[in-house]
């Protein structure tokens, strides 16, 4: 059976383009798959098999190859537990469909209850994933720990609807151009590094590839993220570290802080200078000594 995929062929392919891109992950790998209601959820497994347990969520429109930069560093110390999302590109195959935050967040829960995973799970998620793994924590503070958001997509400020505009081009003709304009667009630091061309050039690949092997019906089925109330951002009382880069295209980081520092002073706040949305590419080694210097700090909630 072929999905959500377009046809058996293009299930091949792209499963064969996520295993030739998956020789980059670093460190060794066990991949596994667990059931829940809502799907079958795909994971990539590394680090000691007796370390606290360290679970990661992508990028909207990305995968577990996301964390190939950063995996090495956190998996030196934590067993990490890096999923495709239910909802998004990748080896997961959802059986229904998210309609909400609630909806992913249940999804969530019955991941960590099929993994076996209590409640000193520490939770980091990256841009969509990061707004995800905000909602948990608030949903459910008894199952998790610590909690990472690199730059979470919409949690603490909205996002602007010119970024929201330019999403919706990556569906017209010629895609690769519009992505590769897109990509370069928000992640100006990583475009004007050496390697960074090389790199775009190889997201824009990734995605124009599940455009062409997925429906777009399918693509277009993602939980969009958005705001949390003034309520929800004071009611977060796991110990949570917010980082984002100085150069920051979907929100302002400025902005972000200052409500903050307003509204859940309990929330830490960590600026990377150099970076923005790149942070797991262009900041991989930076961010990795501040969130394992966080999760190594006393924690109590």
């Amino acid at each position: 059976m072929h999905h959500p995929y377009l046809s058996e062929e293009k299930k091949q392919q792209y499963l064969a383009h996520l295993a030739t891109r998956a020789q980059a992950w670093p460190v060794p790998v066990e991949e596994r798959t667990v059931d829940t209601s809502w799907g079958a959820t795909f994971m990539r497994i590394s680090g000691p098999v007796d370390a606290p347990p360290l679970v990661l969520l992508p990028g909207g429109g990305t995968t577990s190859l996301m964390w190939t930069p950063m995996v090495a560093g956190l998996a030196a110390k934590y067993r990490v537990y890096a999923l495709d999302s239910v909802m998004d590109l990748g080896r997961s195959v959802r059986s229904r469909d998210a309609k909400n935050a609630d909806d992913l967040c249940a999804w969530l829960a019955e991941v960590l209850q099929a993994l076996g995973l209590g409640p000193e799970v520490r939770l980091m998620g990256m841009s969509h994933g990061g707004w995800l793994a905000a909602n948990f924590a608030t949903r459910f503070p008894e199952r998790v720990k610590q909690l990472v958001l690199l730059a979470p997509a919409a949690w603490v400020e909205d996002l602007p609807t010119s970024l929201i505009f330019r999403m919706l081009l990556m569906f017209l003709p010629p895609r690769r151009y519009w992505m590769r304009r897109i990509y370069r667009a928000t992640l100006p630091d990583l475009a004007a590094t050496a390697q960074g061309p090389a790199l775009i050039d190889a997201m824009t690949e990734d995605l124009a590839l599940a455009f062409e092997c997925y429906p777009l019906r399918e693509l277009g089925k993602t939980v969009p993220p958005l705001k949390a109330s003034d309520e929800a951002l004071r009611s977060l009382r796991v110990p949570t570290l917010f980082v984002v880069g100085e150069h920051e295209r979907i929100y302002d980081p400025a902005t972000a802080f200052a409500r903050l520092e307003r509204v859940a002073p309990q929330v830490r706040r960590v600026l990377v200078r150099g970076a923005g949305h790149d942070l797991p590419w262009l900041k991989a080694d930076e961010v990795n000594v501040r969130v394992l210097a966080f999760f190594d700090e006393p924690s109590t909630h």
